[in-house]
């Protein structure tokens, strides 16, 4: 019946463009040309320790800054997001999850928020696309896999070491969970990798053998120093 209201629905309102208001694919918000026209993630870059691939709809940089600070900071809780920006993520995580197709994963996982920062922001961003991205797979999700254990820090603005020792030790598996064999882990963002690097230690030690991280998306080696990296304009934090 959900199916059968909503394509009565798209053909009475055919999906449209986010970004520039033509007609969409089914089931998307972004047309194709907006697809092929933001940037992309083309770094040979390495997947971060621990992980098989890692997975990036757009290079996080250009017009990207703008739609996931829209998506990560709008008015508090669900009834303020922006829906805008939602269906765009949406649509670039479920181009990322078409890179990694050549596996299915046995779960998808969010990286998980601590729960006074939930409580703040009403949601987690990371199981919003979560959802979206065990949906295009056919996947079950499960958004308490992974637990944070403690409130770290800001990640923007410190170097790869102190993100690194930021990170640590923050997440653990909920108990008694024994994790699949493969398990795709879900972000809005990558930068330097440490945070989806040791979720994946948690979700491994809790039995998980092939991790694979699918996000929207990923900052370029270009873009970042181990030293010192470059401070995101317009952003309050990077999760």
């Amino acid at each position: 019946m959900r199916a059968l209201a909503r394509g009565l629905l798209d053909l009475l309102l055919p999906p449209l463009c986010v970004r520039c208001a033509a007609l969409a694919p089914e089931g998307m918000d972004l047309c194709d040309a907006c697809l092929r026209a933001l940037p992309g993630f083309t770094d040979p870059d390495p997947p971060p320790a621990g992980i098989a691939a890692c997975a990036a709809g757009a290079a996080y940089r250009g017009e990207m800054l703008e739609w996931i600070r829209r998506f990560k900071y709008p008015a508090r809780g669900l009834a303020g997001l922006d829906a805008a920006a939602v269906g765009f993520l949406r649509s670039v995580i479920r181009t990322a999850a078409h890179e990694v197709a050549f596996t299915t994963p046995d779960l998808v996982v969010p990286v998980p928020l601590h729960a006074r920062a939930l409580r703040r922001r009403g949601y987690n961003p990371a199981q919003l696309l979560a959802r979206s991205v065990a949906c295009e797979v056919g996947s079950a999700v499960d958004p308490t896999a992974l637990i944070r254990v403690r409130e770290t820090r800001s990640q923007t603005g410190l170097t790869r070491g102190e993100r690194r020792r930021n990170v640590r030790g923050a997440f653990r598996a909920r108990t008694r969970l024994r994790a699949p064999a493969t398990v795709w882990l879900v972000d809005d963002v990558v930068t330097t990798g440490s945070t989806v690097a040791e979720s994946a230690r948690a979700l491994a030690e809790a039995g998980a053998e092939t991790l694979i991280v699918v996000c929207a998306a990923r900052t370029p080696r270009s873009d970042r120093s181990p030293e010192a990296p470059r401070p995101t304009a317009g952003l309050r934090r990077t999760l």
